[in-house]
């Protein structure tokens, strides 16, 4: 049993924080989550640079890969040992293990060092997001949680789609302090981190009592060996082919260890690194599923729009991030409102419904993108995304934490952000698979078309060295766009259409699939709100517990005493039995 109390100098005497005290240890929290949430994405538009520098552009994919596997990995590891360790000094060991990750990054002279560093990177990403919310979950009431949980999923949603921006523009300066621009990617981690390391240390005062519990490493073992095959090949599987022998080898290894995991976890039962009686509770499992499918639209089928914006509409890596922003701004508007409407009601179902059935119209509509549609058109369509988003973020996340006993807030708060990067790196994999499978074919459908095209005619015969160059890159596939800067408009208009064609197609794929998390969200079990925060009900249950072992204990001595008694009026029975025959065998020797 863990009786876990929060004592900071100025709390309540019942354990609850007042809303200052909340907000400061938030600030701590959401720093270390908009680190690890940054460094998902602010690689990618850097990437092309630092494999230039490094000399080995072909060795980019394990950069990302890497990080990836470890992170999620991680995730449901440390959400275990928080739950038996207690979450302040994970929390503060994931992001010490973060930072350090990141000076090696900076330091790195080649790609596979760069993987190797990012992968340890990885391993202290992975545990703080899922102990973030755990702590929130520990310390504020599921009621009031939406309102503060509001402004993390923000954060970590804005820091995901933020980091192509700042990629982009950290990676464009060759020089900066004497450093590789590229460097200060890593190297701003550790200001940040030390700053959220400072309030966490300063502000979080948690105590507890260690659980005596197994450490499920076999389980976390098979899950490395189940899930590193399936993302390696979700990643390499389009330069692989997805039927080679080094693809199924992937597929075979992949099922035998999730087999294994969820083998050993029916073995290990609440020692498990992820109990398989959560997903007895219909709204935990319901949820779960749904957080997949939500990861894989925010991550995989997002993935399209900035390369829509940056190949059809021709803007630069951080440019197309600042139109990311419509998005950014519905998520964050949403999840906000969401936050402060649970707080007052109580109730939390409606918002996934809602924010589904949102996402469904978002995608869509951008199923309807053309290579000539307004930037304005585009903006309306991400925002009605976004806002989608942010009403499903926060409320599936509260639903999962809410489900479960408050021991398990943790492993809670760890399965969301497992199945969500899960869900976002299969999901990136699969949708950029379609999109570059179909971008060849639409793209020659498109050119056959305009062979007849008076415009494009007239322009070939014009440039003919360009439709030379163009007719050569197109044969050897979509491996660099650059070359289309060069090109005149009728010549290059065939492809951009094409390219938006095989984007509508990766958009209809997305919004067949979210259909599913409407039909999820509905099925949703609204569980009623605690109204006490996570280390009160562990306080809780843990006095019930004691009530209970005195109960007990006070009925077993009472049974000892009824026995007693018993036996003792037992025995005067006996005894006055006795008595009365030999007084009555007396009586009637006597008149002999």
């Amino acid at each position: 049993m863990t009786a876990t109390t929060i004592r900071p100098a100025d709390s309540q005497s019942d354990g609850a924080l007042s809303h200052r005290q909340i907000l400061t240890i938030l600030s701590g929290l959401v720093m270390g989550m908009f680190l690890a949430a940054l460094d998902q994405t602010i690689v990618s538009t850097a990437i092309k640079t630092i494999g230039n520098d490094l000399h080995d552009l072909q060795a980019q994919a394990w950069v990302t890969t890497a990080f990836l596997i470890t992170s999620t990995i991680a995730a449901p590891l440390f959400g275990k040992l928080s739950d038996i360790y207690g979450r302040k000094r994970l929390f503060m060991i994931s992001i010490v293990i973060f930072v350090a990750g990141s000076a090696l990054c900076g330091l790195a002279t080649s790609m596979y060092e760069l993987a190797g560093f990012r992968a340890f990177q990885g391993i202290g990403a992975g545990g703080i997001m899922p102990l973030a919310l755990a702590v929130i979950g520990d310390i504020i009431p599921p009621r009031e949680r939406a309102r503060y949980q509001g402004y993390m999923m923000a954060v970590f949603a804005s820091a995901s789609v933020l980091g192509p921006v700042l990629g982009g523009l950290l990676s464009g300066e060759t020089d900066f302090l004497g450093v590789s621009g590229w460097r200060w990617i890593f190297y701003i981690n550790v200001p940040i981190a030390a700053a959220a390391l400072v309030v966490i240390a300063r502000v979080l005062k948690l105590d507890y009592v260690p659980r005596k519990r197994r450490i499920d490493w076999w389980g976390a073992l098979m899950l490395v060996v189940g899930l590193v095959p399936l993302l390696v090949v979700a990643e390499q599987g389009s330069s692989w082919g997805w039927a080679s022998a080094a693809s199924f080898t992937c597929y075979f290894l992949g099922v035998a260890g999730v087999a294994a995991f969820i083998w050993i976890q029916h073995r290990l039962g609440d020692d498990a690194l992820l109990p398989l009686r959560l997903f007895r509770n219909r709204t935990f499992s319901v949820a779960s599923g749904q957080v997949t499918i939500i990861g894989m639209a925010m991550f995989g089928g997002l993935s399209v729009i900035p390369l829509y914006l940056q190949i059809v509409k021709g803007a630069s890596p951080t440019k197309s991030g600042l139109l990311l922003l419509p998005l950014v701004g519905g998520l964050m508007f949403a999840s906000l409102g969401a936050g402060r409407l649970i707080a007052r009601t109580g109730r939390y179902k409606i918002f996934p419904v809602v924010g589904s059935v949102l996402m469904v119209i978002g995608m869509g509509l951008l199923i309807t993108l053309r290579a000539d549609t307004a930037l304005w058109s585009t903006d309306i369509y991400m925002a009605i995304f976004g806002i989608g988003l942010g009403l499903n973020m926060q409320s599936l996340v509260l639903a999962m934490q809410n489900a479960v006993p408050a021991k398990d807030m943790g492993v809670a708060s760890a399965a969301s952000t497992f199945f969500r990067s899960v869900g976002g790196t299969l999901g990136t994999a699969i949708f950029l698979s379609i999109l570059f499978s179909e971008a060849g074919s639409k793209i020659a459908q498109q050119y056959a078309k305009a062979a007849t095209n008076p415009a494009y005619l007239t322009a070939a015969k014009a440039h003919p060295a360009q439709v030379t160059s163009l007719h050569q890159h197109l044969s050897g596939g979509l491996t660099d766009t650059s070359f289309l800067s060069g090109l005149a408009q009728p010549l290059v208009h065939p492809f951009f259409v094409g390219f938006s064609d095989a984007g509508d197609v990766v958009f209809a794929v997305v919004a067949i699939i979210l259909v599913a998390a409407v039909v999820l969200a509905s099925s949703l079990k609204e569980v009623p709100l605690r109204l006490v925060s996570g280390i009160q009900a562990r306080a809780q249950a843990g006095a019930q517990a004691d009530a209970d072992a005195a109960a007990q204990a006070g009925q077993a001595d009472g049974a000892i005493a009824t026995a007693s008694g018993s036996v003792g009026t037992a025995r005067a029975a006996a005894a006055d039995e006795t008595a009365g025959s030999t007084a009555g065998g007396n009586a009637v020797a006597d008149p002999q």
